[in-house]
């Protein structure tokens, strides 16, 4: 199979959404075990370490960032080397460091998310482009032609560059894609409830597309597990310490908030901060989510039900999903 290539970080991060949330290497993180086996689509092989402990401490090796090659989702993969906390050496963070990988040239480059409607997924129809979109993500029309109209060249995940017809047009008048977008709806099996993220890239000015998937099941939103290669999937000595592969679909990971499931990945600094806590049932809590075309950031509060750690079973002492909503 060929090795995929990788897409740039920014480009990445506004396909993949602002509440998916990827460590910068170097960093520490704790892996969930549990938190794995519920999310994964197939059942992972666990080594012995991963199926001895709640959690692992482990600094993170590298981070790649790619797009599924059937279906352009974003996806990360990480690979994380265990580390023993007595002797950790505590890595401060990269400043800057926003716990979302490497984070330069993000502000380069403006996004905006649309969920399809049936009309914009018919292959044989136009994209209804919103006012916003229009603005600050395509190049400006000239107003002074009737109609207004210009040809825009706009490049995949994948490096492919599709041609559509940018027309302000109707009554009232609204923007359009015609041309060239049924081709696109086509290539990349688009149906309503999916999300098309346009962007430009304020330095060059060029222009990128990225599709998430709209979540049709709760198997959507897990994890998929995958050894890089060379790697087994059993645990491997290297340099005195135990390696292991792990990736993720980061359109899944934005979707798997809606979906109730959780990151099991996480921050060692989040982490230890929250286990300082003296959690009990009653305490209210919040959680942030973005918005459907992911413009802005919005929180949801509630209370926790219940604060239970399991004392017996598979994931004694495991505080994965301790706190019940």
């Amino acid at each position: 199979m060929a090795e995929l290539g990788a897409v740039d970080p920014s480009i990445w991060r506004a396909c993949a959404g602002t509440c998916v949330k990827i460590p910068t290497v170097d960093s520490r993180v704790y892996y969930f075990p549990q938190g794995h086996a519920e999310q994964s689509s197939s059942p992972p092989t666990f080594s012995p370490l991963a199926q001895s402990r709640p959690s692992i401490l482990c600094r993170v090796l590298s981070v790649r960032f790619l797009a599924d090659p059937d279906t352009d989702e974003a996806f990360a993969k990480i690979q994380l080397l265990p580390i023993d906390p007595s002797r950790d050496p505590r890595v401060t963070e990269p400043k800057g460091a926003d716990g979302n990988g490497d984070g330069d040239g993000d502000d380069q480059v403006v996004s905006f998310a649309k969920i399809l409607t049936p009309s914009d997924a018919n292959n044989g129809g136009g994209f209804s482009v919103p006012r916003f979109c229009a603005d600050s993500i395509f190049p400006p029309l000239n107003f002074a032609a009737d109609p207004p109209v210009q040809n825009i060249f706009i490049t995949d995940v994948h490096g492919a560059v599709w041609e559509f017809r940018h027309i302000y047009r109707g009554t009232p008048r609204r923007h359009l894609l015609t041309t060239g977008w049924s081709k696109f709806v086509n290539g990349k099996k688009l149906v309503a409830g999916d999300s098309v993220v346009f962007m430009r890239n304020s330095r060059n000015r060029q222009l990128f597309v990225g599709v998430r998937r709209a979540v049709r099941s709760n198997a959507d939103c897990g994890w998929r597990w995958d050894c890089p290669a060379g790697l087994p999937k059993e645990e491997e000595n290297v340099g005195g310490g135990l390696r292991e592969g792990f990736s993720r679909k980061g359109g899944g990971f934005r979707r798997r908030v809606l979906a109730s499931c959780g990151d099991f990945v996480v921050r060692a600094e989040v982490v230890e901060e929250s286990l300082n806590v003296f959690w009990t049932a009653g305490m209210r809590v919040k959680m942030a989510m973005e918005t459907e075309d992911s413009s802005r950031m919005t929180w949801f509060q509630g209370t926790a039900a219940s604060a239970f750690v399991p004392e017996n079973g598979p994931w004694r002492g495991s505080p994965w999903q301790m706190l019940q909503p």
